[in-house]
């Protein structure tokens, strides 16, 4: 309470600078330091250097803060080669090794904090990081704008809706950056009506880029405020001139002022309706909003150590929760007796179903439906797995689902997380019936603060 009671007292302004020592990095990368017991964010700081920190936004418990100046530089930080003030490159500033320990370190914490049976216990293997931490991402969605008479894409700043325009960005891949800047000067050249947010007028809105690691092709779709696509076939004709590496042409309808990237409608312009990936030996087709790993490198290694952890006899009878296009089920099909997936988008199921045929796997099953309510149908239906691999969003497992795993008994559960914080609560439920073997964590987002982490469980035996 007097600690709380301090912290309130503490009388900062906007654009106020102070002197703090930063102590530590906080979830997002950001740098903490405490100035009078009040707790500040400071953008861009590392532990241990000493910063004149310049006040941004004031809260009751916090504040937060940008570099003013360096007075004492961390030997950790680094050249950026990124100059922009967009997310995605919050870590940019830290050596690649620092990054990987600040991540693995993120996992502890999220541990501590909701203190899951036995955690202090758990072994947490090394992070499995990159050799080449950059140009890695095969998706890329810009916000297009035009600014000046020029036709901008790109992210927003930090904190704000102001447009950044990236006519470089080295977390993309390269084949990626070079459709959108040619996709921009066309779309500027044919004068074709870019969306303005303010007058909620215009009609091309987003950039979309998706390319195919395996064969170096990509997908673009475009998604525009109005069904209507002005000037269709000439913006076809430059396209297929310009870019012959794009090999499909999609349309998403997002009609006004909304913070959804996607629209309910898509349809083909030109080309496949699909664009082809390939990990290891198996292939698969993905439609315009087919979920899929941003980096197609560390999800080989992901898929592998997936497999590794389960080790596999090939009786199995294996469930691939959140399926998504039957990715990780296809890619473990050869290893196990049958596999069993179910996702929430029918496009998903029928992309699985598709890669199922495309890579001869007929052991496998989808269907459309909520894990939660598929799994115990299964079971009454007489079907009991072996091992369930989960992959859920960012908000984690459903408590229902978390409920059907701990029902069916499932000797070995595989849990793919991408938020820590949700993981560690989700295994406070797990942990009463399962144990943890080990985390593997993954870095599938360098230059970032975001961390993919693999957990092994097996169910408790004495149980």
């Amino acid at each position: 309470m007097f600690k709380n009671q301090q912290q309130n007292s503490v009388k900062l302004t906007v654009g106020q600078r102070i002197p703090l020592t930063i102590k530590r990095l906080g979830i997002n990368g950001e740098g903490i330091g405490y100035y009078k017991h009040k707790i500040v964010f400071v953008t861009g700081a590392l532990p241990g250097e000493v910063v004149v920190a310049e006040i941004s936004k004031i809260a009751k418990s916090f504040a937060s803060a940008k570099i003013h100046r360096i007075r004492q530089k961390s030997p950790d930080r680094v050249a950026k080669r990124d100059q922009y003030d967009v997310g995605g490159i919050e870590l940019e500033h830290l050596s690649y090794s620092k990054q990987l320990e600040f991540k693995r370190d993120i996992v502890k914490q999220a541990l501590r904090k909701y203190h899951p049976m036995g955690y202090k216990n758990y072994q947490i293997k090394p992070m499995l990081g990159m050799k080449e931490p950059y140009y890695y991402r095969n998706k890329a969605q810009f916000q297009v704008r035009k600014v000046n008479g020029q036709v901008i894409a790109g992210l927003y700043r930090r904190g704000s809706h102001q447009l950044v325009d990236l006519p470089t960005f080295t977390t993309q891949r390269p084949l990626t950056m070079k459709i959108i800047r040619q996709l921009c000067r066309i779309i500027e050249e044919l004068q074709l009506p870019v969306y303005d947010e303010k007058k909620n007028a215009g009609i091309i809105k987003t950039l979309i880029v998706r390319e195919s690691t395996a064969t170096g092709q990509a997908q673009v779709t475009i998604v525009t405020n109005s069904e209507k696509f002005i000037q269709q076939r000439a913006f076809i004709e430059r396209l297929t001139h310009d870019l012959p590496e794009v090999v499909s042409l999609m349309q998403n309808y997002n009609p006004g002022k909304t913070s959804l990237i996607w629209g309910e409608k898509t349809k083909r312009l030109y080309g496949q309706q699909q664009l082809t990936e390939k990990i290891a030996d198996k292939k698969y087709k993905l439609s315009a909003q087919a979920f899929f790993q941003l980096n197609s490198v560390q999800t080989a290694k992901l898929y592998q150590a997936i497999a590794d952890a389960l080790d596999l006899t090939g009786k199995e009878k294996l469930i691939d929760a959140y399926c998504g296009a039957g990715t990780i089920g296809i890619y473990l099909a050869d290893q196990v007796a049958e596999v069993r997936g179910m996702d929430i988008i029918p496009a998903a199921i029928d992309d699985a179903r598709q890669n199922a045929k495309l890579n001869h796997c007929f052991n496998t099953h989808y269907e459309c439906g909520k894990a939660e309510q598929i799994i115990p149908y299964w079971q009454k239906m007489g079907f009991v797995a072996d091992a369930i691999v989960v992959d859920p969003p960012r908000t984690g497992l459903d408590r229902k689902l978390i409920s059907s795993i701990i029902q069916s008994r499932t000797k070995n559960l595989i849990y793919v997380s991408c938020n820590p914080s949700t993981l560690a609560r989700d295994l406070v439920w797990l942990t009463k019936k399962y144990q943890v073997a080990y985390i593997l964590p993954i870095d599938m987002f360098p230059q970032t603060a975001r961390i993919e982490a693999l957990v092994k469980l097996n169910l408790r035996v004495k149980d």
